[in-house]
């Protein structure tokens, strides 16, 4: 049975995911700062393990994974879910959040990815960076979040290259509006927008995560997949 670490597992995508890859037979290390969250899934999952952590806090990231190790060998992939949003006019930002998006979002993958890579590095294995469509688009005054996530689309293709001899595989997705809660209550007007005639959910990427995760795709590094329903294609004017 295959080890795979996934952070902000508590809710939303990472919830997702980890519902996803447990049914699929993975073992599930679950990591987030929401404990009730994560007893509440842990209960639900078959086979997963939950440590409480803030990824701000990188001597506690540090340990824990020093424990995951400890307790549950080398994983055999590492997806680093866990962000934050915080949208705020441009000129109000101060640099403490400026700060906490970045270490929340982009500084929590780098540290994650470099410790359980130490790990890879005689087994191989798959990091996945979870990055955005706001890494490529823009509404105003997302400057905090979009740097990290532009920031995680070129992380990604940093590590693929230097971690590639090691057999350790990095790609990176982006999102669009994936709906986490209410599905029901959106409106025709949402669903319509999109290519594929519906708004994201959960389990459009988590069966990403589990098609990257699967050995038999072993030619696949160092790419950026938008899971995004078509939006990032579309052609947009005033009428």
């Amino acid at each position: 049975m295959k080890t795979v670490v996934v952070t902000g597992a508590g809710n939303g995508i990472g919830k997702g995911i980890a519902q996803l890859l447990d049914a699929e037979g993975y073992k599930t290390i679950l990591l987030d700062h929401d404990e009730k969250a994560l007893q509440t899934l842990t209960a639900e999952l078959e086979t997963s393990t939950a440590y409480t952590l803030d990824l701000q806090d990188s001597k506690a990231v540090t340990a824990t994974f020093a424990i995951i190790f400890k307790e549950h060998g080398t994983p055999y992939g590492l997806i680093n879910n866990a962000g934050i949003s915080k949208f705020k006019d441009f000129f109000d930002v101060t640099l403490d959040e400026w700060h906490e998006v970045l270490n929340t979002n982009l500084t929590s993958t780098f540290l994650c990815s470099q410790l359980v890579a130490k790990e890879m590095k005689e087994s191989g294995g798959v990091i996945i960076n979870m990055a955005s469509t706001r890494a490529f688009m823009s509404e105003p005054d997302t400057e905090a979040y979009a740097a990290s996530k532009g920031g995680i689309v070129a992380l990604t293709h940093a590590l693929a290259r230097t971690l590639g001899p090691y057999h350790i595989r990095v790609n990176s997705i982006s999102p669009g509006w994936i709906a986490t809660a209410d599905y029901e209550e959106l409106r025709e007007v949402d669903h319509a927008q999109h290519l594929a005639g519906r708004v994201g959910k959960p389990s459009d990427i988590a069966r990403m995560c589990l098609f990257l995760l699967d050995e038999r795709n072993d030619f696949i590094t160092a790419e950026n997949f938008t899971i995004d329903g078509g939006m990032t294609r579309k052609m947009i004017y005033e009428h």
